[in-house]
């Protein structure tokens, strides 16, 4: 079992993000089709805020304990939350909990804010803004 927190991509860099961490690196991810982004068979790689930005979407996809190669930090409980029978303001509270818990681990990640949570028929939309140390942007995830 993997022991790091990035799964898809070492965390050798040849560029130094601040705070003396290397330049964030990932593969590039079509967040419509939900899957990787390649060019002539290869992968496309991206870096900065956008290569931390493909991490946490796929942490907030991968449920966590699931797949035996991801380290037991890595992903997000809110599967969880889908056919229990709390009460609607106790899963959009649990849910904004799961999101933050499954981002804080990353170093990349400086914070989590505006977390808000709605439910939409049997769909609970999370949605917060990430920061990075490259900046920050707004990620929604549905459960």
């Amino acid at each position: 079992m993997s022991e790091s927190l990035f799964p898809t991509v070492s965390a050798a860099a040849t560029a130094s993000g601040s705070e003396g961490l290397p330049l964030a690196r990932e593969v590039a991810w079509d967040f419509e089709r939900d899957g990787p982004i390649f060019r002539n068979g290869e992968p496309v790689i991206v870096t900065g805020r956008e290569a931390v930005m493909v991490w946490a979407w796929n942490a907030l996809k991968t449920e966590r304990f699931r797949y035996r190669h991801h380290s037991r930090g890595y992903g997000n409980e809110m599967e969880r939350l889908t056919g229990q029978a709390f009460t609607g303001d106790l899963k959009k509270a649990e849910a904004t909990r799961y999101f933050r818990e499954a981002l804080e681990p990353n170093p990349y990640i400086t914070g989590v804010e505006g977390l808000t949570a709605r439910l939409e028929g049997s769909t609970l939309h999370v949605t917060g803004t990430i920061r990075t140390i490259y900046g920050e942007k707004e990620v929604s995830v549905d459960v």
